[in-house]
């Protein structure tokens, strides 16, 4: 990006925490999440087998690969999955070609995702009351929602929701936009959908740094969370659906900062969504973000030491560097965002689900512990969901 400035911003946060007469009472929660799985596109690559492939993709003939050669060594990824086969993506010439192969393997990732998350919370496509689906790697309409509600069966009063723009923030405010819902519906079943396929964005012949960036840091993959309001207990298709050990959504908190909308983002052309990554990024974060995160924890009495559980989006080394410096966390505390993006890249809105997925299967927390589930995106802004074990 040729300006690199980083925009200055007015902190609209209190510079202290409220005090205890004045903090919130911890509400009940209304909404708990029974299931939530990945689907990973099959085609699996090493870092190193991607690195010269993106380059003939990228690059001019004859240029020199030095710099894309560092970003891919130094972006923190070991293997990525990859929408079609490598090889195929030169044969994609416009934007038209690369929407068409995001619709066909969209719909395959989303359905797999759906079908297991579902299984897993003991339910049928039936008893989906609203369906948020989120992308920001393609467009269509009739939405990828709507395809999937008939392909798969849901009722025809289904609701449903398709959201594009929200990028990379997407898992985390998809999740707090259900919560929303399932407060005043706590019969209801909510199922959030992500989907993205960021090979597909890649751009020919683009040299430009923020490109390559990309180009080093992403991958594909669709994730769906069932998430059920706090009477929902039964189903529509027979017999009692599952109850889990949660976590269960406490409150959630959104945050836009002030004149930073050129931070990240698409440019779209005729070639479809070239992307913006501003090298002031985790400037702002390291500078902003922990005075919003400890704000919001102090309305609820607590710190980010009684935080058990930190559900980060891997936006990328320096970002999350950036997250534990404005925090102040120890070492170990972003393990499982560093090992996502290890073994699947940045998957934008997907990742933080895939991130929760593991935890719920690996290291499930002990009753009562706290929880933060937190990504930032487009606008530039930052999304935080509370969540309790």
């Amino acid at each position: 990006m040729s300006d690199m400035r980083v925009p200055v911003i007015v902190d609209r946060v209190p510079s202290t925490p409220p005090t205890a007469s004045c903090r919130a009472a911890v509400p009940a929660a209304a909404t708990t999440v029974a299931a939530v799985r990945t689907a990973l596109p099959p085609y699996r690559y090493a870092q190193e087998e991607l690195t010269e492939a993106i380059g003939d993709l990228c690059l001019p003939p004859g240029a020199d690969r030095a710099l894309l050669r560092r970003l891919h060594a130094s972006a923190g990824v070991r293997t990525r999955h990859l929408a079609l086969p490598i090889e195929r993506y030169a044969a994609l010439g416009d934007f038209g070609q690369c929407n068409d192969a995001w619709m066909a393997a969209g719909l395959e990732l989303g359905e797999e995702a759906l079908t297991r998350a579902l299984k897993e919370a003991g339910l049928a496509p039936a008893d989906v009351d609203l369906l948020v689906c989120a992308s920001i790697t393609g467009v269509a309409a009739p939405s990828l929602d709507a395809r999937l509600a008939g392909r798969m069966g849901m009722r025809p009063d289904v609701k449903r929701l398709p959201v594009f723009g929200l990028g990379c923030v997407a898992g985390a405010a998809g999740l707090a936009r259900v919560h929303d819902y399932l407060r005043g519906h706590p019969d209801d079943t909510a199922v959030l959908l992500t989907v993205e396929l960021c090979s597909l964005t890649l751009q020919r012949r683009d040299d430009s740094r923020a490109h390559l960036v990309a180009g080093a840091l992403f991958g594909d993959g669709a994730a769906a969370l069932v998430a059920r309001g706090d009477r929902g207990g039964g189903n529509r298709s027979g017999g009692e659906a599952l109850r889990t050990a949660g976590p269960s959504v406490v409150a959630t908190r959104s945050h836009l900062y002030p004149d930073t909308e050129r931070l990240l983002g698409w440019v779209v052309g005729a070639g479809g969504f070239r992307v913006v990554i501003d090298a002031g990024v985790p400037d702002v974060v390291r500078d902003h973000f922990g005075r919003h995160v400890r704000a919001f924890l102090a309305e609820y009495g607590l710190t980010a030491d009684d935080i058990g559980t930190w559900v980060c989006h891997p936006g990328g080394p320096r970002v999350l560097s950036a997250v534990a410096d404005a925090l102040g966390l120890r070492g170990d505390a972003l393990d499982s965002a560093w090992s996502s993006l290890a073994t699947a890249g940045n998957m934008s809105s997907v990742s933080v689900l895939h991130i929760l997925q593991t935890i719920r299967e690996a290291r499930r927390p002990d009753p009562g512990t706290w929880g933060v589930l937190l990504a930032m995106g487009p606008g530039f802004c930052s999304e935080l969901v509370l969540l309790r074990w």
